[in-house]
């Protein structure tokens, strides 16, 4: 496996990547309003609450937008260029950045429904990646 940097593990991100590494999406929500958020913010940008609380989403999402990326990048990501990224749209509406699980090698089209994934990329390292539903 390619030598990904390890996602920090403190602050407002910790529980969205300890629930990846349990095969959970987990995304923030405000502990007055309920509104769904990603990414983590201590702040709600509907209410202005600093209550936060933490749910499971079903990972049924839609493509919104995608591009490639090519080199020249970081050397971490040099080995997995070309790769595609993608914007998508949870049902429960936030939206999430992530790349295409690694047995996809299509471009999948806006509007493509899809699954987000736990997917693991590196020793202790696990990202979200999205597959057709």
């Amino acid at each position: 496996m390619t030598h990904f940097p390890t996602p920090t593990l403190d602050g407002d991100g910790a529980p969205f990547w300890l629930a990846l590494r349990a095969g959970r999406l987990d995304v923030q929500a405000c502990g007055a309003c309920g509104t769904l958020r990603h990414p983590p913010s201590p702040v709600c940008s509907a209410c202005r609450s600093t209550a936060v609380t933490w749910t499971t989403v079903s990972g049924r999402a839609e493509v919104w937008s995608h591009t490639t990326v090519h080199p020249p990048t970081l050397p971490a990501f040099a080995d997995e260029t070309p790769y595609h990224a993608y914007v998508v749209r949870l049902i429960e509406g936030p939206f999430l950045v992530v790349r295409a699980a690694r047995e996809i090698d299509v471009l999948l089209p806006v509007g493509t429904p899809v699954e987000v994934i736990a997917e693991a990329v590196a020793d202790d390292v696990v990202l979200a990646a999205i597959r057709p539903a």
